[in-house]
């Protein structure tokens, strides 16, 4: 039998955690919510929180260490959607862009040559402000997602409410 389905949130800058939140409790989904500070959660035994060591990519690596099938990670760091694709998860961006195999290359290369860019000071601004529009559309794609698992056979860890 497949695994249960897991969230796990990439969670210092991640403006969704009150969606998946929502979502997961109404699936009964458990989430582990990954940070290097301490952050106020939900008090629900489904909702965890892992406060991991300061350092460059040890969410990160935290995250992508236990993505497997059925897992569905929710980050904006594209190298670490790519590691949770590659291992088998689902990734999905908080403006509810899904990350899959077909994807990545160009999601990485785009990445790389916007570093270049800002390096090279040809581009100044960050990115666009994040939106209502970009909030729906990631409700819908975490919702989709996890329609997706559970058609596969995933589990939910408790009953829906």
């Amino acid at each position: 039998m497949p695994e249960p389905i897991l969230i796990l949130v990439d969670a210092d800058a991640c403006p969704v955690k009150d969606e998946v939140f929502k979502v997961a409790l109404r699936y009964g989904i458990r989430t582990v919510v990954v940070s290097n500070a301490f952050m106020m959660l939900p008090k629900h035994p489904s909702i965890e929180r892992v406060i991991v060591d300061q350092g460059l990519d040890v969410a990160d690596d935290w995250i992508a260490e236990r993505a497997r099938p059925g897992v569905i990670a929710v980050t904006n760091d594209v190298p670490l959607a790519h590691r949770a694709v590659t291992a088998g998860a689902e990734a999905i961006a908080p403006n509810g862009k899904p990350f899959d195999s077909g994807s990545m290359g160009m999601a990485l290369a785009t990445r790389d040559l916007m570093t270049d860019l800002r390096s090279a000071g040809a581009i100044t601004g960050g990115p666009r402000p994040f939106s209502k529009a970009d909030r729906s559309a990631f409700l819908q794609a975490l919702d989709a997602c996890i329609v997706r698992l559970k058609r596969a056979g995933h589990p939910t860890d408790t009953p829906e409410a």
